[in-house]
């Protein structure tokens, strides 16, 4: 895959041990700059796509001719199975998301709760299988979706491990004002943040869905 990587980008904090959520392949060293937007993809493809900096699609979410509501599929750019979500119905909304295609519990790789839900803030607590109590989030995720302003934390803490900009901070990015950057910092899971954005990006649809 030809991701771009910029040392220039900044410092960012120190990991005390790699993140790895789905799987070790999706841990890169360096810095991961990732584009997400509407217009990267055809109708037929579905509502949220992820390219490179160069244009070659990564990553896309498919789900619209599947007979089970609120199931999803994360696939990479030939058609290849990486998770599955299945939304909840709940007093607050949550996804649940799986390896593959499965739902079966043995193949759980995280839940995802939504927290606060404004006209402009969307915030979420991601749950990993160990963390059963739940009492403390193993990530945390706060933003702005409608302004395409998100950043994710480790735990609770103020320890960012990737965010979401729709401001075109990195020199080689040069795609319409519909596209945003994911940046995964260094040893964080990137396909694990591309779920994370798939789910704000499946919420705020859900919310013009009820708007209409």
């Amino acid at each position: 895959m030809g991701f771009a990587v910029d040392q220039s980008y900044g410092s960012p904090q120190q990991l005390s041990k790699p993140i790895c959520v789905v799987s070790p392949q999706f841990v890169s060293p360096n810095l991961i700059h990732m584009l997400s937007g509407k217009k990267l993809l055809t109708l037929s493809d579905g509502n949220f796509g992820v390219t490179d900096a160069n244009g070659n699609l990564l990553f896309k979410l498919k789900g619209k001719l599947l007979s089970v509501r609120g199931k999803r599929l994360l696939v990479d750019a030939i058609g290849n199975r990486i998770l599955t979500f299945q939304k909840k119905l709940s007093a607050r909304k949550r996804w649940q998301c799986f390896r593959g295609d499965s739902t079966d519990p043995r193949d759980h790789v995280f839940s995802a709760k939504q927290v606060n839900r404004t006209q402009f803030k969307t915030s979420l607590e991601v749950f990993l299988p160990s963390n059963r109590n739940q009492d403390v989030a193993d990530f945390t995720v706060k933003g702005n979706w409608f302004e395409k302003r998100c950043t994710v934390y480790a735990g609770e803490t103020t320890t960012v491990i990737a965010e979401m900009n729709k401001k075109q901070t990195v020199p080689f990015i040069a795609f319409g004002a519909d596209t945003c950057t994911i940046t995964a910092y260094p040893n964080v899971d990137y396909v694990f943040i591309v779920a994370l954005m798939a789910i704000l990006n499946e919420i705020n649809d859900d919310k013009e869905e009820d708007e209409n």
